[in-house]
């Protein structure tokens, strides 16, 4: 007798386990071992195991008696259907290409979210994944050791997967195996169609065809914000910065994640636009280590044509010495880490140092070997002139006599030429001043007589003209005089007022000192206090020297006289 198969809910195992049903791993179903009563289990017996009380035939007549069953099945019994029938249709894992979408992990289980895209990159299947604790225990670490890759969104997997449906909990995939070399091969695949890409448009060695800045002044640094490997850089970067020797300019950006490259590229873009008129010397891309599918994200097309066809020097410092990616392979030069970067580039300035300082005293010491040359030159070339001159001055004495006499002997034969000369010309200039003098005598007085006539009527003309510009003259100053006259009268009559105004001001000003002289008399000055002291003679006492040689006084006040008399000193 074989075993019966149950239907049973993941709520109710329990229930049914305590009955004494057994779990088929295999069929992953419960059931009802040979030979045990079927009656306590009918609630999960098949749909198929129901007696059905309506499965009789009934005549046309006759009506259908409603039961106390329901009709149909539940949805549990539905489901288990739908359980048992992927189970016996996958029995074992089949081995299926995925890309992951989401990971987490919850109590050391693996909850994937997997997906298939088309070549558009539209969604065309979608399924959740399941690597149990103890199978992750086993085949995570084996995969991650030998692909270098984590279990991370976007990379893609091929997994030994096992459809499994719950009725709770839907359908699923039980993973129980990764072959990683699947995921490198990806990854590698994916490298090669960019290769051959940009290839295929012949820019592949475009950057690396650029030559090594002669020197570091001014260079772009892009990387992650924070991102490890970038402190060590900034560090020795920061030295450089601060000595005047190299500026650095940092731009940061995503360096995973979707749409991550398209960022990286937005970033040079703008940070190199926005560098203004001064040339860059190096673009530099930064990263520290990470996971292989991490640095995946740059493995993008569009990247690395960016760096193709980038005018400037691109050097890279992405992971660590065993990781690489395309943007390795088009820049012009690449380096195992980010502070392999900045050493390269300490080590070329100091190189460049060292080289400028070599030229520097090579030139120093040709500079002080051309002086010296110029000085032995030069004393040489002056010997040689002391000795021509010298040779030439001796020469020209002995010239110089010669000389001197022949040049004597010609200026005598020139002065007797020239003496004899001047005597011919005096001689014409007395012959020709005879000659204009008889000339002169027999035409002076037909002349003086022409210049009588010219004058006698150059004076009648005058005359003439006198004549007739006398009455507008006369006219002219008549009319200067009136005006002269009546600009007189104007002037007299304005003094002739402003004195009657300053003589009535006078009279007035007067009149008022008078009147304050008046006022100001003796009593009034008595009474405000002061006093008249005049002497037995009646003249006035100013002093006290005349007080004491007038012995006695007349004091008037106010009100009064007052007779006074002078105490001698020490009364």
């Amino acid at each position: 007798m074989a075993n019966t198969l149950l239907v049973v809910p993941f709520a109710q195992k329990d229930k049914a386990k305590a009955l004494g049903a057994r779990w088929d791993a295999d069929q992953r179903q419960w059931f009802v071992p040979a030979g045990m009563d079927i009656a306590p289990f009918e609630a999960w017996l098949p749909a198929e195991r129901i007696p059905d009380s309506d499965s009789r035939e009934r005549g046309p007549n006759e009506a259908i008696t409603p039961t106390t069953e329901p009709a149909g099945v539940s949805l549990s019994q539905l489901l288990a259907g739908v359980d048992r029938a992927v189970a016996q249709a996958y029995r074992e894992g089949v081995w299926t290409r995925v890309d992951v979408v989401n990971a987490t992990v919850k109590n050391r289980h693996v909850y994937l979210e997997l997906s298939e895209r088309n070549e558009e990159g539209a969604v065309v299947a979608q399924a959740r994944g399941t690597i149990w604790a103890r199978t992750a225990d086993r085949i995570v670490p084996e995969f991650e050791r030998a692909s270098g890759a984590q279990l991370a969104p976007g990379i893609k997997l091929l997994v030994l997967a096992k459809p499994v449906f719950n009725a709770q909990y839907g359908f699923s995939l039980d993973i129980t195996s990764i072959d990683a070399s699947y995921t490198v091969g990806d990854l590698e695949a994916q490298k090669r169609r960019i290769r051959e890409q940009l290839r295929e448009e012949q820019i592949f060695d475009g950057n690396r065809q650029l030559t090594w800045p002669w020197d570091f002044r001014r260079v772009l640094v892009v990387a992650p914000r924070a991102g490890a490997g970038l402190g060590d850089f900034e560090v020795e970067a920061k030295r450089l910065h601060l000595g005047g020797v190299c500026e650095f300019i940092y731009a940061y950006s995503r360096f995973q994640g979707n749409g991550a490259s398209a960022e990286i590229v937005a970033t040079m873009e703008g940070a190199l636009r926005q560098g203004g008129s001064q040339p860059w010397d190096a673009l530099i891309i930064i990263r520290g280590g990470g996971a292989v599918n991490d640095l995946a994200w740059l493995n993008d097309y569009q990247l690395a044509r960016f760096i193709c066809t980038c005018d400037y020097p691109v050097f890279t410092g992405i992971g660590h010495k065993k990781d690489s990616t395309i943007l390795d392979e088009v820049a012009l030069r690449s380096f195992d880490t980010p502070s392999k970067v900045i050493a390269a580039i300490e080590s070329h300035i100091a190189q460049r140092t060292r080289e400028a300082s070599d030229a520097y005293e090579r030139i120093m010491l040709h500079a002080r070997r051309d002086i010296e040359r110029a000085l032995a030159a030069g004393e040489h070339l002056d010997a040689e002139i002391r000795a021509a001159a010298q040779a030439t001055v001796a020469t020209a004495r002995g010239a110089g006599a010669a000389a001197i006499h022949q040049v004597q002997m010609m200026a005598a034969a020139q002065i007797n030429r020239a003496r004899q000369r001047n005597e011919m010309c005096i001689r014409e200039i007395r012959e020709d001043a005879r000659t204009t003098l008889r000339q002169a005598k027999h035409e002076a007085p037909a002349a003086m007589s022409t210049i009588r006539e010219l004058s006698t009527a150059t004076v009648r003309s005058l005359r003439s003209e006198v004549r007739g510009l006398l009455p507008a003259v006369l006219e002219q100053s008549g009319a200067h005089i009136v005006r002269a006259r009546r600009g007189l009268e104007v002037e007299r009559q304005g003094l002739f007022e402003r004195a009657q105004v300053s003589v009535t001001t006078a009279r007035s000003t007067s009149e008022a000192l008078v009147r304050e002289v008046v006022a100001q008399g003796p009593k009034k000055t008595l009474a405000r206090g002061f006093a008249v002291v005049k002497g037995r003679d009646g003249k006035p006492v100013t002093t006290v020297h005349g007080a004491k040689q007038a012995g006695s006084m007349d004091v008037t006040f106010n009100d009064g006289i007052v007779r006074a008399r002078v105490e001698p000193d020490g009364k």
